[in-house]
């Protein structure tokens, strides 16, 4: 389930805050109390904040950030039935989002973005500042960051992947894309109504094996989380799983190509691209709005 990005975003760094005191702290099992002083708000303010913002309590929020939460999901043999009945076909779906995905070609690899035009935006949305970037031919990437001063970076990390490539800011041009991912109902929560469907289209450019990871991530549904391992063996390729690792790390399309929902076996969460809180705040929210216990 989505919702409007310029509802959501603003809460995104009071709520960081508090999930990382929560797990500096975790073994002390800070209350609402503690976690509404560490951040500078009333108790009924924190509780209020959690409510409008995931439609859940920040005592179930934090459950799902837990590690035995993390290992009890892992043995859910049905999400890794699901991807291989799916045939891992390159396409996934994210609440009423259906996406589909191409790769580059081996020439056009080469051509490293040569007579392609970029245009990219900067939006807000539920897990902070993030940029959209996107060709006639679909989404190629999103990136999240958490201070505005570090636009001018995410632009040249763009322009490292695409050399070639004309890269052009136009955020009204990206602002309709980040409403199919971000938009949502007036309400907040699980209960809302539904939304109507929209598709979503996303280019890729990696090597073969990137592009084989990437696909399979797309199988795994919103709400639930895989290992390294599992991902391994979803592709057939089970003694790959660091090779599976560093195509993971390497994903530009952040949480439409759902790299946040590997973690490792231990139930550990593991790094993540753009912050190892924004990966837990992102698995808290999806395991949130599917009601997942």
């Amino acid at each position: 389930m989505a919702v409007r990005a310029t509802e959501t975003s603003r809460p995104y760094q009071q709520i960081k805050a508090a999930i990382e005191y929560f797990i500096e702290h975790q073994q002390q099992q800070p209350g609402l109390a503690e976690l509404s002083e560490h951040v500078g708000l009333s108790e009924f303010h924190l509780q209020r904040m959690f409510s409008d913002w995931v439609g859940v309590s920040p005592k179930q929020f934090l459950k799902f950030l837990t590690k035995e939460y993390a290992k009890t999901r892992l043995q859910n043999e049905s999400v890794l039935q699901a991807a291989l009945d799916s045939g891992l076909s390159g396409a996934g779906r994210l609440h009423d989002l259906m996406i589909s995905c191409e790769g580059v070609t081996p020439g056009e690899f080469k051509k490293q973005g040569e007579g392609v035009v970029i245009q990219y935006g900067f939006h807000e949305s539920p897990f902070g500042h993030c940029m959209l970037a996107q060709t006639p031919r679909g989404v190629c990437s999103l990136v999240f960051f958490d201070a505005a001063g570090q636009k001018a970076e995410q632009v040249k990390m763009l322009q490292t992947q695409w050399p070639k490539a004309v890269c052009k800011e136009d955020p009204l041009a990206t602002q309709n894309t980040i409403g199919k991912i971000f938009a949502g109902n007036e309400s907040v929560g699980r209960g809302s109504t539904k939304r109507k469907k929209a598709t979503l289209k996303l280019l890729l450019k990696g090597t073969p094996f990137q592009l084989k990871v990437w696909e399979a991530l797309l199988s795994i549904p919103e709400g639930d989380i895989v290992s390294y391992q599992q991902v391994a063996g979803l592709i057939q390729a089970p003694s790959s799983v660091r090779a599976v690792a560093s195509a993971v790390a390497k994903n530009n399309i952040g949480y439409l190509i759902p790299c946040h929902r590997v973690i490792r076996s231990s139930g550990d969460f593991s790094q993540y691209r753009w912050g190892a809180s924004r990966k837990r705040i992102m698995l808290g929210w999806e395991a949130s709005q599917h009601g997942n216990e």
